[in-house]
């Protein structure tokens, strides 16, 4: 009787509610055992405003979830507790056991969802608190140790502070996952992750298929999207490698707008940043971006540019040639690319092959590369030429100007090269026969070009000649 009770007056508080999120009666920022719960439009805010943690329904009224969002804009959900199992009401409850656990119970008591916070000794007291960066904190309050966060779980977004990544030693991953639909939470078929083979990449999937890659991480930025450096002076990137934690993450410098990273239900990723004055999010960048963006479009060795529309934007990498010069002509380049001229080695340093520059791209997958990041660049063309199985190599690390350093040595094929502004150098390996030809072919085009300039340059003077002949009186 007491239950029906206490649902019957949870009910009418919540018909109170004039939007789909809970913006009524505001609380402190913390949720303390025993001592006080969340329920129907009751919150958790953040000390100074930013975030907030409640109930909300995107869509459906009988489909209830526990969230955080930005305060400014109550529509930007940042986090989703219950996302694959709504609450049929707003019956909810939100409570915090002695044990340092976060419960999430229906109107009849039922567990919609829990925080599994990490084993260890139990805390004599603990406290939940929704931080100012928007992180949901359950920690010991004696010892101040954090038993749980909900930046470890997130949902499909990134905001400042949180970290797209993984942990090599158990696994664990961070990554973000779409909502089914715009107005569902439930997991969807599209994920975001890091890719820790090779150089750190973050990896777009829909299912099992990989769609879209940033390129690997080069020091600065990854190294498929060069316009990180634009708004640089808003929010900091950084690649945090230990042997417990490979991950990305960014923060935003003193005064920054909100920012959030956003991966949407078709598998787009989107930069949004909440511009205060006209009370919107604006789009900073987003990916995939063209066609060039799509994983492996022009197949191995292919190497896509997104200002060659006449071909479908595929052509080779330097040395190479259409494996299906028929498929080619009816714009399918999947099948990719092959040698002009087969490679000359017998192990051990014996080979007369070298290296043709393919310059201002972004790098290959590197799923199949090897890295040191303390090699020079010569070391690695060494080590490249040393190994048969070698095909490309590249600098790892592009700070501190000049060529480069440490060593990405690639071993089969290569895959997803795309041209892009700021792009780096490639070093694709080629056989001595094909290098010669290059070369005529480079030598030639320093003849031909100011040739033809001083051809062009010959007939404009002659055109005006003649149009100063014809209007002459």
């Amino acid at each position: 009787m007491f239950l029906n009770l206490r649902v019957m007056l949870v009910s009418v508080l919540c018909l109170s509610i004039g939007t789909s999120l809970g913006s009524g009666v505001s609380s402190p920022d913390a949720l303390n055992d025993g001592r006080r719960n969340i329920t129907g439009d009751q919150t958790l805010v953040s000390v100074d405003g930013s975030f907030t943690l409640g109930f909300f329904s995107p869509g459906a009224p009988s489909r209830w979830y526990l969230g955080i969002w930005f305060s400014a804009s109550t529509d930007a959900v940042v986090w989703v507790a219950n996302r694959d199992n709504p609450l049929n009401d707003t019956a909810g409850v939100l409570v915090i056991d002695g044990a340092g656990i976060l419960h999430l119970l229906d109107g009849s008591s039922r567990a919609a969802w829990s925080s599994n916070t990490t084993d260890g000794d139990t805390p004599s007291a603990a406290v939940a608190q929704l931080l100012e960066s928007g992180n949901l904190v359950v920690r010991d309050e004696s010892s101040g140790t954090v038993l749980w966060q909900s930046f470890d779980h997130p949902t499909n977004t990134l905001i400042a502070g949180m970290r797209l990544g993984r942990n090599p030693q158990t696994g664990v991953e961070w990554s973000l996952t779409s909502w089914r639909s715009p107005d569902d939470p439930a997991t969807g078929d599209c994920r975001r992750a890091m890719d820790t083979r090779g150089l750190p990449d973050c990896v777009s999937w829909r299912g099992g298929a990989k769609k879209y890659r940033t390129g690997p991480w080069n020091g600065l930025w990854f190294s498929g999207i060069p316009e990180m450096a634009s708004y640089s002076n808003m929010f900091t990137n950084q690649m945090v490698v230990r042997p417990d934690e490979v991950a990305y993450v960014f923060n935003a410098t003193a005064g920054a707008p909100f920012s959030r990273l956003v991966l949407s239900e078709s598998g787009v990723i989107q930069r949004l940043v909440w511009d205060a004055d006209s009370r919107v999010w604006n789009v900073f960048a987003r990916a995939p971006m063209d066609v060039c963006d799509d994983y492996a479009k022009c197949g191995a060795f292919g190497l896509c540019n997104v200002n060659t529309a006449s071909t479908l934007f595929c052509g080779c990498v330097v040395g190479f040639v259409p494996v299906s010069p028929a498929q080619w002509s009816m714009r399918e380049a999947s099948a990719g690319c092959r040698r002009n001229a087969p490679l000359e080695c017998r192990g051990r340093g014996a080979t007369t092959d070298g290296f043709a520059v393919v310059s201002g791209v972004k790098l290959p997958d590197t799923d199949n590369a090897t890295v040191d990041a303390g090699a020079t660049l010569e070391e690695c063309r060494a080590r490249c030429l040393a190994n048969c199985s070698c095909v490309a190599f590249a600098a790892a690390d592009i700070r501190g100007g000049g060529g480069g350093s440490g060593c990405v040595i690639w071993v089969g094929d290569i895959v997803d090269v795309r041209y892009v502004d700021k792009g780096q150098e490639l070093y694709v390996r080629l056989a001595k026969s094909e290098l010669a030809a290059n070369k005529k072919r480079g030598s030639l085009l320093k003849i031909l070009l100011p040739v033809a300039a001083c051809l062009l340059v010959l007939m404009c003077m002659f055109l005006v000649w003649i149009c100063k002949f014809r209007h002459a009186p």
